[in-house]
């Protein structure tokens, strides 16, 4: 299965080699990891970057850092291997959804630091674009309700905010992009002729992609004020986009796609009505709908799955939770309670149960299903009889209920039944948390061989470009389950928990004026 055009070469010399890079640039850090034919990891490296926090709310990266590291981790990685970038048969690229870098075309620098998917100040902007109609005014479109969530607010918020870059944007001096947009431009030559695309997952979460003709719509940039000069060509998420220069010299690049959809294609849920949740900083909840938009009238965020070449697209329903293990993190970094983010299941365990206490992580607002900018996170339940156990056991709860919210709304929207659910990400080595959630959602939960689902997909997609994979099928028989959890909680106990978290929720509401 080979989406590149490949001009005059068949690439047939590209098939001797089957090993697969995938640039994995994350919330947190950026790794690069190196996959063999049967999905195995060969090598890998990571690296941390830095979290700015300039104000309340805002949440902000350093996008040279970023570059910088991404040429470290992909050298340390071939290294490890004793490898060369001329034994890559091919590299794809994940990244971090929504996270806002806009820079100059000719010197290659950006004009303020990436603003993060995370970051709510762009709350105006999104009262300002809804008016009168509501929250609801695109989603026709794009499927996604006006949030802070989105890249179209925070570019908006850069060109107002940034001295100067209204006129160089308009003049087509800058550029805009996710950190997709951001690497593949700068391991393509930077200011000597670097490719700006990007690829149609990262393009629907922007709010400025038409979810059926999977391009810039005109009318979303007139009411947003941004300039089309300034975005990326939209491409398919496997083809052959370019030869990359510098650290990956010579190698192909052949994927792109965002990480939450790189997850799903990484788990093989390449049929409709198959799911994943991947427990990383946020939580992400995928649905695979087929080759048509499903709309959500309950919260979900209808977004491109991933599109092959010039094969149709395929869709998705996504329940997207902001803080999953982020609070596993300020539980260590602000407050001390443990001192390792592993540590927080042993802490958990000291206890039978949560002592009736519910953290409700809404540092940012709520997520899906409730999409409420105006919440903060709340401790309920609080008594003399609480100790630092039931603390720990409510913050790997928070994870699970909020999971359970989003696939109530999944399966009220798609009429779909899950009879497992396919889990990855760094969180799912918990087997406390893990449990919990097969309890609290009554379904099976099953986790796959290899854990690195979001960097396999990459790898996946620039594969199948390349020709090291035929076809879906021997994807499909790479997939190998690692653990299973069965549920194991009463009914009225579940839905007892359940609605005094729901309680807990009500009371984050409102909390900003």
């Amino acid at each position: 299965m080979n989406f590149g055009s490949g001009g005059d070469d068949p690439l047939g010399w590209l098939l001797m080699r089957e090993l697969v890079g995938a640039i994995d640039q994350g919330t947190t850090s950026t790794r690069f990891i190196i996959f063999d034919r049967n999905g195995d990891i060969v090598a890998v490296d990571q690296k941390e970057h830095e979290q700015i926090f300039p104000q309340p709310g805002w949440v902000e990266h350093n996008a040279e850092e970023i570059w910088a590291n991404t040429r470290d981790v992909v050298a340390g990685a071939l290294a490890k291997a004793g490898l060369e970038p001329s034994d890559l048969a091919a590299v794809g690229i994940t990244n971090q959804r929504e996270t806002t870098v806009v820079w100059d075309r000719t010197t290659g620098e950006p004009v303020y630091n990436a603003i993060v998917w995370q970051d709510t100040r762009t709350d105006e902007y999104c009262t300002e674009f809804a008016g009168e109609i509501g929250i609801d005014r695109f989603r026709p479109k794009t499927g996604l309700p006006l949030a802070t969530y989105f890249a179209g607010p925070k570019i908006r918020w850069i060109i107002d905010n940034v001295d100067g870059v209204r006129d160089r944007a308009a003049s087509g001096d800058l550029l805009f992009g996710t950190t997709d947009s951001w690497l593949v431009w700068n391991l393509t030559g930077g200011i000597d002729g670097g490719l700006h695309i990007t690829d149609v997952t990262n393009a629907s979460r922007t709010l400025l992609m038409n979810l059926e003709t999977l391009d810039w719509d005109p009318e979303i940039l007139r009411v947003m004020s941004i300039p089309v000069e300034m975005l990326p060509d939209v491409r398919a998420s496997s083809e052959i986009y370019a030869t990359a220069l510098g650290v990956l010299e010579g190698v192909p690049l052949g994927g792109i796609l965002g990480d939450q959809q790189a997850a799903l294609f990484g788990q093989v849920c390449f049929a409709p009505g198959q799911a994943k949740n991947t427990y990383g900083t946020g939580c992400f909840l995928l649905l695979n709908t087929g080759t048509k938009p499903v709309p959500s009238p309950s919260g979900l965020l209808t977004t491109l799955a991933y599109k092959l070449g010039d094969q149709e697209a395929v869709y998705a329903l996504e329940g997207s939770v902001a803080i999953a293990g982020a609070l596993v993190q300020w539980v260590r970094d602000n407050l001390g309670l443990i001192s390792s983010a592993a540590e927080i299941e042993e802490v958990a365990r000291l206890v039978e149960d949560n002592g009736g206490v519910y953290f409700v992580p809404a540092f940012s607002g709520l997520f899906a299903p409730h999409w409420r900018s105006d919440a903060r996170g709340v401790i309920a339940g609080l008594t003399r009889y609480v100790t630092k156990g039931h603390l720990a056991r409510a913050v790997l709860e928070a994870t699970a209920w909020q999971t359970r919210e989003v696939l109530d709304a999944m399966r009220k929207d798609s009429g779909v039944e899950l009879m497992s659910l396919q889990v990855d990400g760094g969180m799912v080595e918990n087997q406390l948390l893990m449990q919990f959630q097969a309890d609290v959602l009554a379904t099976r939960v099953v986790r796959p061989k290899i854990a690195e689902t979001t960097a396999l997909g990459a790898a996946y997609a620039a594969g199948l470009a390349t020709g090291v994979w035929d076809s879906m099928e021997q994807l499909t028989a790479n997939w190998q389950q690692a653990a299973e959890w069965n549920p194991d909680m009463d009914d009225e106990v579940r839905e007892s928990e359940y609605r005094n978290w729901k309680k807990a929720v009500e009371r984050t509401l409102n909390w900003v004026d």
